[in-house]
């Protein structure tokens, strides 16, 4: 007897999913409450576990498969070790875009793989060899390397220890370090920031994950009042080493109240260092460099960007310096400006002005605190013009920010006014479409740019 296992609908408004991992493999025994795979939807990453106990007889679906549409016969089981005949395949579900191919000017000397397409990288340090990894695989990595190399780093907050992690970051920390240096906390994101911040000031090197930075306004008063303004106020006799790390921003379909970004809040404040990556590059080496760092680091990831694959450098001593924004991509007649999820709008929407004979230089700022001033200056003064882009909204933004900093240093080299594109300035919509209008889009940039030239 054989029965099949379904995809599972994961939540109430789940139609579809991406098998993005099977943790149990062909002729593996499976027991009732084993997790045999891995599932990513527009909102999470869930783990599957059996209902039933057999032999995993057939795997119907790879690993990295998109659009799986829910109820589809994912893996056969086996039951009281019978042999079972090979399945019929099930309907080929939705297939990820195939990668495309873009050629850059001859001036870009190298590339570097995002996702469905393939951008030029600004001059940078020469690690060596680099190989594909996801942003989630990259934030465990530099976390792992951390823990190994001092015994005082530790890692605390919900779920990161049995369920590892609720996006999955924590992957196997827990069996490598054991519970004591990866510590799942209840539901209390003030209690278990205090505690972490107290033995920051113990000379211990916490990472704090917030499940999303929404529910770290709840520690607020520890993040800002505490570790932020300690070492100024015991006239630097007491440090606090620690990095608060977490999914910031939008992610799809999680209402107003779970997708703000936070970047310029925790940037206007003195005692805080923060960091925003794009890639798995700068998540690993940003992250690395943030445990290291005497300071407290926030670092603000992107939901949406943990399963995308980037390449990495493969030494063991690759960082990436906290205050050191990146050229993306060259360009001559305008400098587009962006962090985090928006270096790939901003890099997509230069492709379009491209077609047009428009080039745009494109840098990701990885460090919003402090911020590479000069970077952005000296592609001013070649460009001539500047857009901003970030998701935020535009009052009191990083964009803002930006823009005075420009016209502080290099008014005299603008030939037009700067341009902000940011998010729209009302509360996320929780619908589909109107989340969409209210993001900034490739062709917002596009338009800015045409207007200006």
């Amino acid at each position: 007897m054989a029965t099949e296992i379904l995809m599972p609908a994961l939540s109430p408004t789940m139609t579809e999913g991406k098998l993005s991992r099977w943790l149990k493999h062909v002729g593996d025994d499976v027991r009732a409450g084993d997790v045999i795979a891995e599932i990513e939807t527009d909102k999470a990453t869930m783990e599957v576990e059996a209902v039933d106990e057999g032999k995993l007889a057939q795997i119907l679906v790879d690993e990295g498969t998109e659009g799986v549409a829910v109820n589809t016969p994912i893996a056969v089981l086996s039951m009281n070790g019978e042999t079972v005949a090979m399945a019929p395949s099930p309907p080929t579900p939705k297939a990820a875009p195939a990668p495309e191919l873009v050629t850059r000017p001859a001036a870009s000397a190298a590339t570097h793989a995002v996702g469905p397409e393939t951008v030029a990288m600004g001059p940078e340090k020469d690690w060596g060899p680099a190989s594909p990894i996801t942003v989630r695989e990259a934030l465990r990595d530099a976390m792992a390397a951390e823990m190994r190399a001092d015994g005082n780093v530790f890692l605390i907050g919900e779920e990161v220890a049995q369920y590892q992690g609720a996006y999955k970051i924590s992957q196997g920390l827990l069996d490598e370090f054991g519970p004591k240096r990866v510590i799942d906390t209840p539901i209390t994101e003030h209690g278990f920031t205090g505690l972490s911040v107290g033995a920051a000031l113990n000379g211990l090197r916490p990472i704090v994950e917030f499940m999303t930075f929404n529910f770290a306004m709840q520690a607020m008063d520890q993040i800002i009042n505490s570790a932020a303004k300690t070492l100024y106020m015991s006239g630097g006799q007491m440090g606090c080493p620690i990095v608060f790390r977490g999914p910031n921003g939008a992610a799809a379909r999680v209402g107003a109240q779970h997708s703000q970004c936070y970047a310029s809040w925790y940037a206007h404040v003195p005692g805080l260092k923060v960091v925003s990556p794009w890639s798995s590059a700068d998540a690993k080496g940003l992250l690395r460099s943030a445990i290291r760092d005497p300071n407290p680091v926030i670092v603000l990831e992107n939901e949406i960007l943990y399963g995308q694959t980037f390449d990495c450098p493969t030494d063991p001593e690759f960082v990436v310096p906290i205050g050191k924004a990146k050229v993306e991509r060259a360009g001559s007649h305008v400098t587009i400006v962006a962090f985090s999820i928006m270096v790939g709008v901003a890099l997509k929407a230069a492709e379009a002005l491209a077609a047009e004979g428009i080039e745009a230089e494109v840098i990701n700022l990885r460090s919003l605190r402090p911020l590479d001033t000069e970077t952005i200056v000296e592609s001013v003064k070649k460009t001539n013009r500047l857009v901003t882009v970030e998701e935020g909204w535009p009052s009191a933004g990083i964009g803002a920010e930006v823009v005075m900093r420009v016209i502080e240093n290099a008014f005299d080299w603008l030939d037009a006014p700067p341009v902000r594109v940011h998010g729209a300035d009302v509360p996320l919509p929780y619908a589909v479409n109107l989340e969409k209008l209210a993001l900034p889009q490739p062709d917002w940039v596009v338009d800015a740019v045409k207007k200006m030239i």
